[in-house]
């Protein structure tokens, strides 16, 4: 089973430290490797949120080798990118691409970011397997660190995420809602020669929507209820 830790190779900010373990612990990630960081303290903490723990827990090393030592694979982040085969090491993969290739991977894998001037260095990304960009403005594609950090995180967490079900109205529902429409347009004397547009406009509308059981009940009752008190002024 595939998992990440996150590395940071000589971050200069601990303000950018504390965010990005922030949005880790927003997406799930847990192991924080840092190499030879500047400045771990206390804007750091203050950034970090609830998210201090990964803080206490990360593994601080002096160089990219030893950090390598820590995982089985590495994918090295930038938005310097060059295409073709002579420059290799700068071909680029983007997060998505990425993601899905390696959600079956058997091991840990290094999510690498460089320092927030000059990010990662060509003998550094040698030492990667991989190359991540993120694809952005080509006149300004340099995120904020913590920036593409968490654009990275997000759509780690977003391959594996699985929203919770939607259980739509039923049609028989859906009629209903439609019925109490009506009755509301009789209840408050709607001209007739607008009713039909007015039903066939509303029917569309809920069509559109697809609304859920929940969101037809809350509906159809307020309508309901409307028609009530209306018919009994």
């Amino acid at each position: 089973m595939v998992s990440y830790s996150v590395i940071l190779v000589e971050p200069k900010t601990g303000g950018n430290i504390g965010a990005i373990a922030r949005s880790m612990e927003n997406f799930g990630l847990k192991e924080l490797i840092l190499v030879n960081p500047k400045d771990l303290g206390e804007e750091a903490y203050i950034r970090a949120m609830h998210a201090q723990e990964i803080l206490d827990d990360a593994i601080v090393v002096e160089s990219i080798d030893e950090a390598a030592k820590h995982v089985d694979l590495m994918a090295a982040t930038s938005a310097r990118t060059v295409h073709g085969e002579k420059k290799a090491i700068r071909v680029p993969m983007t997060p998505e691409d990425f993601f899905s290739r390696f959600k079956d991977y058997e091991g840990k894998i290094g999510l690498v970011f460089g320092r927030e001037d000059y990010g990662l260095y060509n003998d550094e990304l040698m030492k990667c397997d991989l190359f991540l960009t993120i694809p952005a403005n080509p006149e300004y594609p340099v995120l904020n660190l913590s920036h593409a950090a968490t654009v990275i995180f997000y759509e780690l967490y977003r391959q594996g995420y699985e929203p919770t079900p939607r259980t739509e109205a039923s049609g028989y529902e859906k009629e209903k809602l439609f019925s109490f429409f009506d009755d509301l347009l009789d209840a408050i004397n709607w001209p007739e020669y607008k009713k039909n547009r007015a039903s066939v406009t509303f029917r569309r509308l809920i069509s559109r929507a697809g609304p859920t059981k929940w969101e037809f009940y809350t509906i159809a009752g307020v309508i309901k209820r409307a028609v009530e008190l209306i018919k009994n002024r």
